[in-house]
C-alpha cells in the first residue's frame, strides 16, 4: 500500500516513485481493511539529509505497511539553522512543529539533528523539541525517537544523559531480543540495524529510568528499547533502521571529506559488517594514498562506483518486521480524531 502525504504537498524524490498506485490512493481508492493510518514525521536532519531522510522513512513505511494505508504529514522544528535549499524544501514541503499544538496523530516519528553543543540542552531548538515530545505524550498513540533524537527524549524526561565513546559506533550489527513485546513479535533472534553516532545511552542507566529494552548488540549495545509516557508508547532507537543501502557510504565518504579537509583529526574508522572483503581492500589502498596525501581535491578519486554494486541492504527485513508491528500497534490504539481546541469548543 502507498505511503501518501498531505495537501498535495509530496516531495519530488517521493512524488516520483510508484506515481500511478499514490494518485490512486490519493483519489480514495484505499484498503477497505482500515482507515489510514495517520502519521507526522518530525524531520529535524541538516540540510545535507533532510531529503534523503524523508525518503527513507517513506520507504521503510511503504515495505512495512503491507495492506494497512499510510498518511504522513511532514513537519521540522522552526529554529533550526538551515541553508537557503533547506529554508526553501522546507516552506514547500513541511509545516512547522509549532502547529501540532491543536492536532492529534495516530503515531509520530522524530528525528534528530547534528549536534552543536555537548550538552544538548543548550542547543537553540531545545524548547521546541521538549514542546513537541510534552505534545506526542498527550497525542498520538505511540512515537517514534530515531537515534539523537532518542537521546534528547530520555534526557528530557529521565534526566538520563548520553556517555561519549571512543570512536564513532558505526557500521551494521546483530542485535538479539532482551525481551518478550509486541514490537518484537515475530522477528527473527538475530536482527540487523546499522549506527552511525558518537554517544551512547548505556543499558544499566535505562533500566534504572524505567525502560524496557528490546533489542541489543554484543558491540553496539542498546539499540530498540520502550517506556509508556501518558498516552503513548515511546518506541527508541539507537540506530537506524530506516537506514538505506548506500546510507552508511555516503557518510563514510562524508567523514573521509572531514578529514582531508582537516575538520577532524583522524582518517574515520570505516563501517563495520558492511562491505564486503574485496571492498575494503579498495577502501583501505584509498584510505593509504590519503594518509600520504592530505589533500580535499583526492576525495574526487574515492572510488564509490567500484564498491556500490556489492553492497547490500541487509537490514531491510528487519527494519520492515520492526515497523510492520509498530503500524499494527497503531491500528490497535488509535486515538480519537478530535482535536483538543474542538473538544474544548464541544464543551462552550
Amino acid at each position: 500500500m502507498p505511503v501518501t502525504i498531505d495537501q498535495s504537498r509530496v516531495p519530488p524524490s517521493w512524488a516520483s516513485r510508484n506515481a500511478r498506485e499514490r494518485t490512486a490512493a490519493k483519489n480514495g481508492h484505499r484498503s477497505a481493511a482500515a482507515e489510514p493510518v495517520r502519521i507526522a514525521l518530525v524531520n529535524n536532519m541538516p540540510d545535507s539529509a533532510l531529503e534523503d531522510t524523508e525518503l527513507q522513512f517513506c520507504e521503510l513505511l511503504e515495505n512495512a505497511a503491507g495492506e494497512i494505508p499510510v498518511e504522513l504529514h511532514l513537519f521540522s522544528l522552526p529554529d533550526l539553522a538551515r541553508g537557503d535549499r533547506g529554508r526553501q524544501h522546507i516552506a514547500a514541503y513541511y509545516s512547522s512543529a509549532a502547529d501540532l499544538s491543536n492536532s492529534r496523530f495516530d503515531g509520530a516519528i522524530i528525528t534528530g539533528t547534528e549536534p552543536l553543543q555537548p550538552d544538548l540542552r543548550d542547543e537553540p531548538y531545545w524548547g521546541s523539541l521538549a514542546g513537541v515530545l510534552d505534545w506526542a505524550a498527550e497525542n498520538t498513540a505511540s512515537t517514534v525517537l530515531s537515534c539523537l533524537a532518542a537521546h534528547a527524549g530520555v534526557l528530557y524526561s529521565d534526566a538520563i544523559a548520553r556517555n561519549r565513546l571512543p570512536d564513532k559506533q558505526f557500521g551494521v550489527f546483530s542485535h538479539q531480543h532482551a525481551a518478550n513485546h509486541e514490537l518484537t513479535r515475530g522477528i527473527p533472534e538475530s536482527v540487523r540495524i546499522p549506527h552511525s553516532r558518537w554517544n551512547e545511552l548505556r543499558e544499566a542507566d535505562l533500566l534504572a529510568g524505567g525502560y524496557t529494552i528490546l533489542t541489543k548488540a554484543p558491540k553496539a549495545g542498546v539499540d530498540l528499547f520502550v517506556k509508556k509516557r501518558k498516552n503513548s508508547l515511546f518506541v527508541h532507537f539507537q540506530g537506524h533502521p530506516e537506514y538505506s543501502t548506500l546510507t552508511l557510504l555516503k557518510e563514510y565518504r562524508r567523514d573521509i571529506r572531514r578529514y582531508l579537509r582537516q575538520e577532524r583529526e583522524t582518517y574515520p574508522t570505516m563501517p563495520e559488517g558492511y562491505f564486503g572483503s574485496h571492498a575494503r581492500q579498495i577502501l583501505n589502498e584509498f584510505r593509504a594514498e590519503a594518509l600520504k596525501d592530505r589533500n580535499v581535491e583526492r576525495i574526487a578519486d574515492f572510488p564509490e562506483a567500484a564498491i556500490v554494486d556489492s553492497l547490500e541492504h541487509s537490514w531491510k527485513s528487519s527494519a520492515a518486521g520492526i515497523y510492520r508491528n509498530w503500524l499494527n500497534y497503531l491500528l490497535r490504539h488509535k486515538p480519537s480524531a478530535v482535536r483538543p481546541s474542538e473538544m474544548q469548543a464541544a464543551h462552550d
